[in-house]
């Protein structure tokens, strides 16, 4: 475990090297302390970078606007490496030595839910930035996701599927929380708006080589492909599919959602349709405003983890201005009644501490994304609450 706290901004995504060089905030001027867990080592690392960047902004942001009655915000950060056994102990180390007063995770499903439980017993609300698993907010009444739930996600693409106009589907699924949690919503209605899954196949985190399955796909000869993944195994798979001779659409998630997908895949990128949180042609004053900064400190492209990192941070802190610095459960209560504008939407909490918002498409063209439409449905994206 590596501890972190930031008091510049990093030239690029942090790497393991360069950790150990940067200095600690003075705790003089930190005194209120946000804990993130985030990937910074290991195959999350480029997710984990961008995660840090959104996070290290709005610390920055808040402190810029001189804090809670002078007192500066700390991100005390430490690498989880999206790996449950690590994040853990992280979770127990930022609670009993650190004493955070609320927790943000910049991670993954399986690392967020390991950190969740330990957050939540010790009674430190513990907001999620992107972390997908629909068993995160029913640890308890501390957690609060920033994001849309994988599996209304998933009922997105499939909405997606219909309104492009096809009805043959295959699905190519990640096995891990991510891919599964999308599927179960894809599969939750597709029935209802007419669409036929052909097939579905799953692949694991470490693939890069799609050979055997890509020629099964061949043989189906789909009209669309519902395929989850991140960045680093989608780049490959649809630079394959292309590579092969398939033209059917492709339709990816917010794990595309990184200008290293573009990079990976190249040209094999342009025409395919993600569901995300980040509209990168909003006129939206926050996000637009985000978008703006955050290229102006980093000097990198924004996407999604970035974004949501940022709002997750962002909601921690004004939840913290309300409470005028205090945790617990008065955290708790002032977040849950919280209307935040955040750069990926207008965010308040349901009884379970879902969001309901909208959600993007956005489409690669000319090697970047860009708009290509927006799904609102009030009943179809709404998320679960604790009666149901």
């Amino acid at each position: 475990m590596v501890q972190i706290t930031f008091t510049r901004r990093l030239a690029g995504f942090a790497t393991a090297a360069s950790l150990a060089c940067i200095a600690a905030t003075s705790p003089v001027q930190a005194q209120i302390k946000i804990g993130f867990n985030v990937p910074l080592t290991g195959f999350a690392a480029a997710d984990g970078g961008s995660a840090l960047e959104g996070a290290k902004l709005a610390i920055a942001q808040a402190n810029a606007k001189g804090g809670i009655g002078g007192q500066k915000f700390e991100l005390v950060t430490y690498d989880d490496q999206a790996s449950p056994k690590e994040a853990a102990p992280v979770a127990t180390k930022l609670i009993e030595k650190d004493q955070v007063v609320v927790g943000v995770s910049g991670s993954y499903s399986g690392s967020t839910r390991a950190a969740a439980s330990i957050f939540q017993n010790a009674k430190v609300p513990y907001v999620v930035a992107y972390a997908i698993h629909p068993d995160i907010t029913r640890v308890g009444d501390f957690m609060f996701r920033v994001s849309a739930m994988g599996e209304v996600q998933g009922r997105a693409g499939a909405k997606l599927v219909s309104d492009l106009g096809k009805k043959s589907v295959v699905l190519i699924t990640i096995k891990n929380d991510f891919g599964q949690a999308l599927a179960a919503g894809f599969k939750e209605v597709n029935e209802k708006l007419g669409i036929s899954i052909k097939a579905e196949y799953e692949y694991g985190l470490q693939d890069r080589q799609f050979g055997p399955l890509i020629s099964k796909i061949k043989s189906d000869n789909p009209e669309i492909i519902y395929a989850s993944g991140y960045f680093y195994t989608a780049g490959p798979l649809v630079s394959q599919l292309r590579a092969a001779g398939i033209t059917a659409p492709i339709i990816g998630q917010e794990g595309y959602d990184s200008d290293k997908f573009i990079e990976i895949a190249g040209d094999a990128a342009e025409g395919v349709y993600i569901t995300t949180s980040l509209d990168r042609d909003s006129e939206a004053a926050a996000t637009k405003a985000f978008l703006g900064d955050f290229r102006v400190a980093t000097k990198l492209g924004p996407d999604m983890v970035a974004a949501a990192s940022f709002t997750a941070v962002s909601v921690a802190v004004e939840g913290l201005r309300q409470t005028a610095g205090k945790g617990g459960p008065e955290l708790r209560d002032a977040l849950a009644k919280l209307t935040f504008e955040s750069p990926i939407g207008k965010l308040t909490f349901n009884d379970l501490h879902e969001v309901q918002k909208d959600v993007q498409v956005q489409i690669v063209k000319d090697k970047k994304f860009r708009r290509y439409g927006v799904i609102s449905d009030p009943v179809l994206l709404a998320p679960p609450t604790k009666a149901k």
